[in-house]
């Protein structure tokens, strides 16, 4: 165990309230790539903003067909060791909550419990869509059927209105509700621990900031440097499962 993993481990074992903020590395030792890095998502093909979507039905089919097209890493997808020490320290009570800027659902699946209140997701959730009207939930398997059935993807069957994917696009609204959550976390916790995000995304980026200066100690694991690590009292460029494991 090198010394910063001991540091770690001293920090965690002395904290009453830790708040983990996670980002697509950590998902990325699952086999989801990251959709900014060279040669992800966002590299190969423009995203698409969100008021396109909701002004063209063409734009949302194309869409749909990118997200039934080709090989489903998130449907794939396992939790890590990280997932799991993560899940290990919530249910433990020493952690209140996890802050993700992932979409994969792994959190939920590493088995954290009491999920939907413990698991706040800032980006929204690809794993399940929602009618943008009247919030009718839709599992990606049923729309995945009756996309390959169809040919598209319908407007809602209750009220006629548009169905997306309940993740956050370009240009959307963050969700008011788990941003007020993730602030009162940030504000609440003596230890904030950074788990592979490169923390350049905004307003999500703030939430360490704010635990900072609110007196929480600040812990950033990740490959490459970040812009606030001048401010951590903890940096650790290791990969994410190798760190934690020595949690165990």
């Amino acid at each position: 165990m090198t010394f910063a993993e001991q540091s770690l481990k001293a920090y965690v074992a002395a904290s009453h309230r830790i708040v983990f903020f996670t980002g697509a590395g950590l998902s990325t030792e699952s086999g989801i790539p990251d959709f900014r890095s060279p040669g992800g998502l966002w590299s190969r093909m423009k995203p698409i903003q969100f008021k396109d979507f909701l002004a063209s039905d063409s734009v949302r089919q194309k869409s749909w067909k990118r997200r039934f097209s080709g090989e489903n890493t998130i449907k794939l997808a396992q939790p890590n060791v990280g997932h799991k020490v993560v899940a290990m320290l919530i249910n433990s009570g020493q952690a209140s909550c996890v802050i993700t800027q992932n979409i994969d659902n792994l959190h939920q699946e590493s088995g954290i419990e009491n999920s939907a209140q413990r698991v706040i997701e800032l980006h929204g959730n690809a794993t399940y869509a929602k009618c943008l009207s009247c919030d009718k939930r839709f599992e990606m398997e049923q729309l995945e059927s009756l996309f390959h059935s169809l040919g598209r993807i319908p407007e809602c069957e209750t009220c006629n209105g548009i169905i997306k994917s309940a993740t956050i696009s370009f240009g959307q609204s963050m969700p008011e509700y788990e941003m007020q959550r993730a602030q009162q976390e940030s504000l609440a916790c003596d230890l904030f621990i950074v788990l592979g995000s490169s923390l350049v995304v905004y307003p999500a980026a703030g939430f360490p900031e704010l635990a900072h200066r609110n007196g929480a100690k600040l812990v950033i694991v990740n490959r490459e440097a970040t812009p606030l690590d001048g401010m951590a009292k903890l940096v650790l460029h290791e990969e994410i499962g190798t760190c934690l494991s020595t949690l165990l």
